[in-house]
């Protein structure tokens, strides 16, 4: 038409008006922000090109997306690719791999899985963890992924389930599975050592695989041997794998549980600190709830449970074995982690059950089940097991609310869920989750930074951004600048908050108004698009890199 004319869009988003937090602690800027593709390519005052998308973000908050340092999203993904209780809260990146991590299988682990699995059947159609990972990509998610590889597993892959040292020829085959992990893009190697077979590992072992994990600039990440009774010890062994490897290593999920060992935060903090100013990288992350959740098993010795699940069953219908395992539940003076007795009864909450006639427990406590079952509750812990054929979803009262804010407080702390991305619907809803799963990083965002004035907003975004991505050497994310992926949140610092509860935990966080993962938007106007753009995001040892 004469007189007209027509522009084509310059940039295929541009989010105007917003304040922006760059994500490395600086002071917020009202800027606008323009994406090409998958990258930021433009903040500017005024960015002057079109978009194709144009976001007004006026009121708002612009943050990069928030990275969940402890997912357990490696099943929920296959089940649901959406990732719904994280992209509410604005999560763009799921990194896995707390000791056990998908891959690398044999042929006996892929029987022992496909008996195990807890949403739904699947295929395992991979052996590796890097094929896991692109089989989560292929399959279609809405986050980025990312993975440690679990010392547990390169274990149970040479050694199997018992408990005894590795060989020398397995150690090496152990390091070779995890040079192969690192070329494929993990992160490094992480362990879980108050599980059988993760805690028949000394700590020379996890040093030969630290080291080469080392080898391709690896990470080391640990749920300790302890974090009540022991706590200092299992710090000291972190640190000590850290000093000899050379690698940066995390506390997983930093906590001190039992009221017995509340006041070890600070030695905790001196013997993080000490080894900072030694040069040594150490970090930490944390969920923000005073109770952790995991299965049963954290209430048995380790040794009954030598062989895996059906093993473990077994024994404990052999009524001498049984009497041993009771006594030893019951005691004060064992060298495990028995979570129980830390909770005690009334602080033990059942979260789910594989036998549907076991049900009615969800949402009990083990001193009601205890009571209406007329066995006392280590009686009754062995046989849920037994009746449930797993180990039993279980929520622990550990941690005061007191060390939750110091922990929060500190600078070298960031945040991980330890749960699945899950929904508010379908299988889901058979279990009743933590509601870390729901609630954690808008709980960091509303109750601790603006409500509680714990952190201020831009330390909460960065402790979410920038800072995780530090600690796993991934590249080109965590911050808002030109170059970088554009994993992007919006969100209302007025409003952001979690309402997930321990008695109704299915509720979605809000607050958070549009999510965008590589560029293509997964949430807008707080309502999930059905995208799935999200990739493997690999690790500094990985072949690929130039």
């Amino acid at each position: 038409m004469v007189g007209c004319q027509q522009t084509t869009p310059e940039f295929d988003l541009v989010i105007r008006n917003g304040t922006v937090y760059d994500g490395l602690g600086g002071t917020p800027a009202n800027v606008d922000i323009a994406v090409k593709g998958d990258r930021i390519v433009e903040l500017a005052d005024r960015v002057a090109g079109r978009g194709k998308t144009e976001i007004d973000a006026a009121g708002m908050a612009v943050a990069p997306g928030f990275i969940n340092m402890l997912s357990w999203a490696t099943e929920s993904l296959i089940e649901d690719g959406r990732a719904m209780s994280d992209v509410y809260q604005g999560v763009t990146l799921e990194v896995m791999g707390e000791g056990w991590s998908m891959g690398p299988v044999n042929s006996d682990m892929r029987e022992a899985m496909l008996k195990q699995q807890y949403y739904g059947p699947y295929e395992i159609e991979w052996t590796t963890l890097g094929e896991y990972l692109e089989y989560l990509q292929a399959r279609g998610i809405a986050p980025n992924v990312a993975s440690y590889v679990g010392a547990a597993t390169v274990r149970m892959h040479e050694v199997g389930l018992e408990d005894r040292s590795a060989t020398a020829d397995e150690l090496l085959r152990m390091q070779e599975l995890v040079r192969q992990a690192m070329r494929e893009g993990a992160i490094g190697v992480g362990s879980s050592l108050i599980y059988a077979p993760g805690n028949y590992a000394d700590t020379a072992e996890l040093v030969a695989l630290v080291g080469a994990a080392a080898e391709y600039d690896g990470r080391y990440i640990s749920h300790m041997r302890s974090e009540g009774d022991r706590l200092l010890e299992s710090v000291e062994e972190l640190i000590d794998i850290s000093r000899r490897t050379g690698a940066p290593a995390e506390i997983y999920h930093l906590k001190v549980a039992g009221r017995q060992n509340w006041g070890k935060m600070d030695a905790v903090f001196e013997l993080v600190e000490s080894a900072q100013r030694e040069g040594l990288a150490i970090t930490a992350d944390m969920y923000t709830y005073p109770a952790g959740a995991t299965g049963l098993d954290a209430a048995m010795p380790l040794w009954v449970q030598e062989g895996g699940t059906e093993a473990w069953i077994e024994r404990l219908q052999d009524a001498s074995i049984r009497k041993r395992v009771v006594l030893e539940m019951e005691s004060v003076d064992v060298d495990w982690e028995n979570l129980a007795l830390h909770a005690g009864a009334e602080g033990v909450l059942f979260a789910g059950f594989r036998n549907p006639e076991l049900r009615a427990y969800v949402g009990k406590t083990l001193a009601q089940v205890a009571a209406e079952r007329g066995t006392s509750p280590a009686e009754t812990i062995v046989d849920l097991v037994i009746e449930d054929g797993s180990r039993v979803e279980t929520i622990y009262f550990l941690m005061s609310e007191e060390n939750i804010k110091r922990q929060l407080a500190r600078p070298w702390v960031s945040f991980g869920s330890d749960a699945g991305a899950l929904a508010t619907e379908g299988v889901f809803l058979d279990y009743n989750s933590h509601p870390r799963a729901y609630g954690n990083f808008a709980r960091v965002l509303g109750k601790y930074s603006r409500d509680e004035g714990v952190i201020p907003l831009r330390e909460a975004i960065r402790r979410l951004t920038s800072l995780p991505a530090s600690n796993i050497g991934i590249r080109q994310r965590g911050a808002l600048l030109p170059g970088y992926f554009a994993d992007i949140v919006v969100f209302d610092p007025e409003t952001v908050s979690d309402h997930s509860t321990f008695e109704e935990p299915h509720q979605y966080s809000s607050g958070v108004r549009d999510v965008f993962v590589n560029g293509e938007a997964v949430l807008r106007d707080a309502e999930h698009t059905g995208a799935t753009p999200g990739r493997v995001v690999r690790g500094p040892g990985w072949a690929g890199w130039d």
